[in-house]
């Protein structure tokens, strides 16, 4: 009923998270089984100590094959313990390469994208572009800073010469006289203003 009105949703989990579930599930079987079995050759070893002190060697004999046939087990549960781990171990490790491998072909797709935008001709005219911004930056900061090569030093001390050498054309003088200055004048000014001043 609950898919009545809406979309099946979709499991996150994949076909090898089920495997490494299964095969942590197999590996836990057996590591109980193991369990099971060393205990039962601690009651074996210890009831066959007690055949021989009762006498009975034979039976003490037939039960001490049977806790050998049980300990191979153990050794063959082990490797196969062994061998679920590394099966775990190889399919997690291939995911996170797979996830890898799934970020850089990401990665691709996002340089190729971008190398479309940008031809390696625009990113060499732009290139061009700056470089010769920065050496004409770099011209005006010389300039501006007093950093002058030995041709301008030469350039501007020939310039200096030229305009030295050059007649100076000066004001003419006036023929005429000069006008009087009155000194009173300046003096009644002062003193209005001292009165204009002590009033306020």
């Amino acid at each position: 009923m609950g898919n009545l009105f809406g979309r099946k949703k979709q499991s996150r989990v994949t076909e090898q998270d089920r495997a490494i579930l299964q095969l942590k599930q197999q590996r836990d079987k057996l590591r109980q089984y193991q369990k099971r079995v060393t205990q039962q050759l601690e009651r074996e070893r210890a009831l066959a100590r007690q055949l021989l002190r009762d006498g009975r060697k034979e039976r003490a004999k037939l039960l001490l094959k049977k806790k050998r046939y049980r300990e191979q087990l153990l050794d063959r549960t082990e490797n196969q313990i062994s061998s679920l781990e590394a099966m775990v171990q190889s399919i997690e490790f291939t995911q996170i390469e797979m996830k890898v491998m799934e970020g850089l072909q990401v990665g691709n797709e996002c340089l190729n994208k971008m190398h479309q935008v940008m031809s390696i001709e625009e990113v060499e005219r732009i290139l061009d572009e700056t470089q010769e911004a920065v050496e004409y930056q770099r011209q005006i900061d010389e300039l501006l800073a007093g950093n002058f090569t030995q041709e301008d030093e030469d350039a501007i001390l020939e310039e200096l010469n030229a305009i030295t050498q050059e007649q100076i054309e000066l004001p003419e003088v006036p023929s005429e006289p000069l006008p009087d200055i009155n000194p009173e004048a300046p003096a009644k000014a002062r003193s209005r203003q001292a009165e204009l001043v002590a009033a306020s």
